[in-house]
């Protein structure tokens, strides 16, 4: 039985709250590290992310997730006046509006944060005349209800919103975190997401150039991150735990390239769990990598056989997550330990700002 002690790493907990509410982008791109772990052996090297292409074989098909963070955090008032905290949930492209004139009304998914929670019925006021009426108040914290607008909302977001930094960051966003907490290749059309797919922070479009003239093959797919990433697993028997679903979308055009370098014999290399999720639960829905959109809750721990991802290039996550153990599941649990602690050792950056690891 998969227990959950087995994947806590409890012993890399060390000295967290300083850690990371230290957490911050000063670290450029180009100066992140890499910790090169080969799964079939365990051997580890340390490197530098600019240099990930001395890792990866010719032919290779680079896969990444190219959703957008959206600053989807607002501050408002109930009418009694009192403070409210609003995160948008649902993607933007998801958000089918009714239309009246020049108002927009449509139903949403968000979280709220107040003194008290807010009760079907009651109404949120926000800047620039959104308004948002509680309609259920549904599990995980969510919340259902009426989004009311005019103009266009994406705009509205990029004005009045802010970053919805990970919660164990523990500080206000910046004007820094608006530009280095997207991935260079994020599309605009695909804004949505609560948080950063952050396997792909450590890319700059030189870096991108470079690996095409190596060989090195290209396509994007999209996973809206939803905060149910930071949910931690809390069952014992890990095998019970429940992912919150996320919308994926794999247009043609990926698909094609990764049936293409799979019949190829070349390896598939995911940028990030969120793009191991989106590949392997389009080949599992479907029993092919094709063309799809629709959501998700794959939840894919050690046991897993994976389908079509051969390789990951990922951050290092937090102890007792689901995505400590999609890793063990690819790499094996005493391999990810091993790497673990060499990253401790030579003070490797964990978590969203930190460096990376490829796993080969």
């Amino acid at each position: 039985m998969p227990e959950f002690a087995d994947y806590n790493l409890s012993s890399y907990e060390f000295e967290l709250e300083q850690e990371l509410i230290a957490q911050h982008p000063s670290q450029k791109r180009e100066d992140s590290k890499l910790l090169v772990l080969n799964k079939k052996t365990g051997s580890t090297e340390s490197s530098r992310f600019e240099l990930i292409g001395q890792y990866l074989s010719s032919g290779s098909l680079l896969v990444v997730n190219n959703t957008r963070v959206l600053p989807a955090r607002l501050t408002g008032s109930k009418k009694t006046g009192g403070k409210v905290e609003f995160l948008l949930l649902t993607p933007l492209p998801l958000i089918e509006p009714e239309v009246y004139g020049s108002l927009k009304k449509a139903d949403i998914e968000c979280l709220i944060k107040s003194s008290k929670r807010p009760k079907p019925g009651d109404e949120l006021f926000f800047p620039g005349n959104v308004s948002f009426k509680v309609l259920e108040n549904a599990p995980m914290g969510r919340t259902k209800g009426e989004l009311l607008w005019t103009g266009d909302l994406a705009k509205y977001f990029i004005d009045h919103g802010r970053v919805p930094l990970p919660p164990y960051i523990q500080r206000e966003d910046n004007k820094s975190d608006q530009e280095r907490y997207q991935t260079v290749y994020s599309s605009e059309e695909k804004a949505g997401s609560v948080a950063a797919p952050t396997a792909g922070l450590h890319f700059t479009p030189e870096l991108k150039e470079n690996l095409s003239k190596l060989g090195i093959g290209w396509a994007e797919v999209t996973l809206y991150v939803g905060y149910g990433t930071f949910s931690p697993v809390r069952v014992r028997d890990i095998r019970e735990h429940k992912m919150h679903p996320e919308y994926i979308e794999v247009k043609q055009d990926a698909a094609s390239k990764i049936r293409q370098a799979r019949d190829a014999g070349h390896k598939i290399v995911a940028v990030g769990t969120t793009t191991v999720r989106t590949l392997e639960s389009v080949i599992s829905l479907q029993g092919r990598m094709d063309s799809y959109s629709g959501w998700t809750d794959l939840f894919v721990y050690p046991g897993y056989k994976f389908k079509i991802v051969d390789q990951l290039i990922t951050n290092f996550h937090l102890p007792g997550s689901s995505l400590i153990m999609m890793v063990s599941a690819l790499a094996g649990r005493e391999n990810i330990l091993k790497a673990y602690q060499m990253a401790r050792n030579e003070k490797f950056r964990f978590f969203s700002y930190g460096d990376a690891m490829l796993i080969r």
